[in-house]
């Protein structure tokens, strides 16, 4: 027996409907939790900064899910515990995993689901994309979204068909109803759409809000296509020579054409190396580029060559990586001091033949960060920072053994001011 009026049956299982398609079109699965979060230090099938990790679940310990769970929320405090993860430690240099306790058991599941599932690469050619650039996550929100629509859609039709089926009964037994409500003026069905509107728009509105200049994957094209993966990556150039002050300063330098004709005096011909593609897998004329490199410098190739300054202009490069004005941000802090190495930020920049952002570059982003990060704090000998030697109380507790390590946030890494001022 209903004692619920039929109106309000139908309104509240069209808010459920809807509530559910909500719902399904925000769900992450798990390639979307490990393209935020892992993608930047490991691949399934080829080491990055961190190990390959297809058929992580037949290693070691990994075995069993809850030490994966175990060590994603805290790397340093497993890795004693188990002889694996010791000589894992021992081969990656003593370089340890950032802990992620952000990310719940059901999360880390799923990641480990959607590496077990992800098909292996096929034997032909890749598509040559710009390597390290985010990739998509693919569209399973859209697919749960679809349907949900539809299921709303079949079942506003059989609330229809059971309205007109039970007043054909009504009919025929002779029972007098009022007249049902127009659909568009019934007031229970105007405050469902009122709630839902308000709730979507909300959520969407705020959610725009917040991403206002994030770009990450942007990837603009530059005056002249230039590819860090044959330079940095093939070719091993250090990135210290192009971008000197990288250490020493607050911004890392774009390279002056000077820098550039160092090598491109004697190298007019791309002609030994890998091809290079766009980020639409179009191959890139290497020498055309060169060609390109020479006019901007005012340099004349061949016999008798000739360089006249007075001809060199600067090509307008496009800057990818944009903070707001109201951020400080300094390279050398990160760099010289906190020995953070150039793909942390930036991805592995030394494949990509077209450089994307990498990262998202959000306050929480960088919050993180500094949560993780573990310092070296010494500044006994001359590799030493003698700013930490103010830091009396944390060398205490080293000393007494309270504390093994210290990370950024210990010493005032999320006070608002070391970026805002």
């Amino acid at each position: 027996m209903n004692f619920l009026p039929s109106n309000v049956r139908k309104g509240a299982l069209l808010g459920l409907l809807f509530f559910l398609s909500y719902i399904s079109l925000q769900a992450q699965d798990g390639k979307a939790i490990f393209s935020a979060n892992c993608a930047s230090c490991h691949a399934l099938d080829k080491q990055l900064t961190g190990p390959a990790l297809r058929g992580v679940e037949t290693r070691g310990p990994w075995t069993d899910r809850a030490n994966v769970v175990k060590w994603v929320h805290n790397p340093g405090g497993f890795i004693p515990t188990t002889p694996y993860t010791q000589q894992l430690a021992a081969s990656m240099n003593g370089q340890i995993m950032p802990s992620f306790p952000q990310l719940s058991e059901k999360e880390i599941f799923s990641i480990l689901d959607y590496i077990k599932s992800a098909p292996a690469p096929g034997a032909g050619p890749a598509t040559p994309a710009a390597a390290g650039a985010p990739q998509e996550t693919g569209n399973g929100e859209l697919i749960f979204g679809v349907i949900s629509i539809v299921l709303a859609i079949i079942a506003l039709i059989l609330m229809q068909v059971n309205s007109n089926l039970k007043k054909l009964s009504d009919d025929k037994e002779q029972i007098l109803r009022p007249e049902p409500v127009p659909f568009w003026r019934n007031k229970i069905y105007i405050a469902l759409f009122a709630v839902i509107l308000f709730v979507v728009g909300g959520f969407y509105v705020a959610k725009s809000a917040i991403g206002l200049g994030r770009q990450q994957g942007y990837q603009p094209t530059q005056p002249i296509f230039f590819s860090h993966k044959v330079h940095a990556g093939v070719n091993q150039i250090n990135c210290l020579y192009c971008h000197s002050a990288a250490l020493e300063s607050k911004h890392a330098m774009i390279p002056p054409l000077n820098v550039c004709m160092n090598c491109h005096k004697a190298i007019n011909a791309y002609e030994k190396g890998p091809k290079i593609y766009d980020e639409n897998g179009k191959e890139i004329n290497g020498t055309a580029e060169i060609k390109k490199l020479y006019d901007y410098a005012g340099f004349t190739p061949g016999p008798g060559a000739q360089w006249d300054p007075s001809k060199a202009r600067s090509p307008q490069w496009v800057k990818i990586h944009n903070l707001p004005d109201h951020v400080y941000f300094n390279h050398a802090q990160h760099t010289r001091v906190g020995n953070v190495a150039c793909q942390t930020c930036h991805g592995n920049i030394q494949e990509m033949d077209k450089v994307a952002q990498a990262s998202s570059l959000s306050m929480g982003w960088c919050i993180n960060c500094h949560r993780q990060q573990k310092i070296a704090f010494n500044y006994n000998d001359s590799t030493g920072n003698k700013f930490y030697s103010i830091y009396e109380k944390f060398h205490n507790d080293f000393k007494s053994g309270k504390m093994d390590s210290l990370t950024v946030k210990d010493i005032g890494g999320l006070e608002c001011q070391k970026c805002h001022y």
